[in-house]
């Protein structure tokens, strides 16, 4: 999956999930805000593998990038292919 870096919207839930506030609200409503060729890009602590399934059912497929100081990085797109 290719993402623009243009159309990125980035939602970073690692303040949340430190502080033991459950981010599920706050990133649907991010995707809920998507425009047409928009990407999430969801940064976190840990992998959301529950989340990729939740995602793949509203139509979102994901690359996943695990960054040098230990985050993950998710890109979620509607459309095209699953890669991860």
């Amino acid at each position: 999956m290719k993402v623009p870096s243009n159309k990125i919207v980035t939602v970073d839930v690692r303040e949340d999930i430190r502080l033991g506030r459950e981010p599920f609200d706050k990133i649907m409503a991010a995707v809920g805000q998507l425009e047409p060729g928009e990407t999430l890009l969801l940064i976190n602590s840990f992998e959301p593998l529950p989340l990729y399934r939740v995602m793949a059912q509203n139509g979102f497929t994901h690359l996943t990038e695990r960054t040098a100081d230990g985050a993950w990085k998710i890109y979620f797109r509607r459309g095209a292919g699953r890669t991860t």
